[in-house]
């Protein structure tokens, strides 16, 4: 197989479409209904079958200070978000998730998801910082957001297990090109996996997490998570716990 072939088949999988189903019902989900549900690949599902949007998972107060945004990657079954929600929730967070057609190339929902948050913003005044965390293709997404930003406000941008560098025909497709400098109203942190134990990852013949953007902070996480292999998902819960204390301003 050439490594076009490769990196075309490649890709497909990476953004093919996960069939999700929305549900009218799963419009309101919260993060309680999401705590009190014991089957947590069910709870993936009920949090991936809300329809394309920025949706609060919580009541708005003046306490919030915070304004967080999760995204997912490609296919997700949205199971490897439910506990680092949770761990990233606090009484000074907004706590939002944005689903998006991860099954199309991210430029679209990159302007689609900087009207949202500056509607967000309009209707509290109380925020002060925004952060979004990426993961796997959802990184991409965050990482050239990054660019595009047009609020006030500084953002905090964190991209876990994400092939920044791109994935072969990816740059053609959709004419992505990794960031070259971190904006000066903006953060970057990197969350890259191993290699070798990512799903995502380890069959190719380089590392798309390995990348240069200057003012980007960088973390290779490690090998183990809880006593299991910290792959492709388990990427979130890590950086979650790790973050905890930072993220409650």
């Amino acid at each position: 197989m050439n490594k076009f072939l490769f990196n075309l088949i490649f890709l497909f999988l990476f953004i093919s479409c996960s069939g999700d189903t929305i549900l009218e019902d799963d419009k309101q989900l919260n993060l309680n209904q999401l705590k009190s549900i014991d089957n947590v690949f069910e709870a993936g599902l009920k949090l991936m079958a809300m329809p394309n949007g920025l949706h609060e998972l919580e009541l708005i107060d003046s306490k919030q200070k915070t304004l967080v945004i999760s995204v997912h990657g490609n296919n997700s079954r949205g199971y490897e978000w439910i506990y680092p929600l949770q761990v990233i929730n606090s009484e000074t967070n907004l706590i939002t998730f944005f689903r998006w057609d991860d099954n199309s190339c991210v430029n679209p929902s990159i302007n689609i998801l900087n009207e949202l948050i500056q509607e967000k913003l309009k209707e509290n005044k109380n925020i002060q910082n925004v952060i979004l965390f990426g993961h796997s293709y959802g990184g991409l997404l965050v990482a050239s957001f990054m660019e595009e930003w047009t609020g006030e406000l500084p953002i905090e941008i964190h991209t876990i297990a994400a092939p920044l560098k791109g994935l072969g025909s990816l740059s053609l497709i959709c004419n992505y090109k990794t960031p070259v400098q971190v904006p000066k109203k903006s953060s970057l942190f990197e969350w890259r996996t191993i290699k070798k134990l990512d799903g995502a990852f380890q069959n190719l013949n380089y590392d798309p997490q390995n990348v240069e953007i200057i003012g980007s902070k960088v973390t290779r996480l490690p090998d183990t998570y809880n006593n299991n292999k910290l792959g492709h998902n388990w990427s979130i819960s890590w950086v979650a716990d790790n973050l905890n204390k930072g993220i409650q301003r």
